[in-house]
């Protein structure tokens, strides 16, 4: 998968320092892996759950949240928001 773009996560992990091997791990899953559909993500991926349009990921032992913008049939995903869990539950995400 081509993902865009990193530097989110980069800042992220700047921020939450503990943050940056589960990221980077996550990263390169999605790197070298072609998902399909939702099916095969979550056979790779078993935390990733489907909220609406977005695909939300947990990383770091449910710590943190990835919110992404899945295009299979493109083979992107577009990294929105990277955010602790406490930030993923106010929901300003969603707006």
């Amino acid at each position: 998968m081509h993902l865009i773009s990193r530097k989110a996560l980069r800042q992220f992990w700047e921020n939450h320092p503990d943050s940056e091997t589960a990221l980077a791990r996550w990263f390169q899953v999605m790197r070298r892996t072609d998902f399909r559909n939702l099916a095969e993500l979550r056979a790779g991926l078993p935390t990733a759950d489907q909220v609406g349009d977005w695909i939300v990921f947990n990383i770091g032992g449910n710590k943190y949240r990835l919110i992404a913008s899945v295009h299979f049939n493109r083979g992107k995903v577009y990294i929105r928001h990277v955010l602790t869990h406490q930030e993923y539950d106010r929901g300003d995400w969603k707006k």
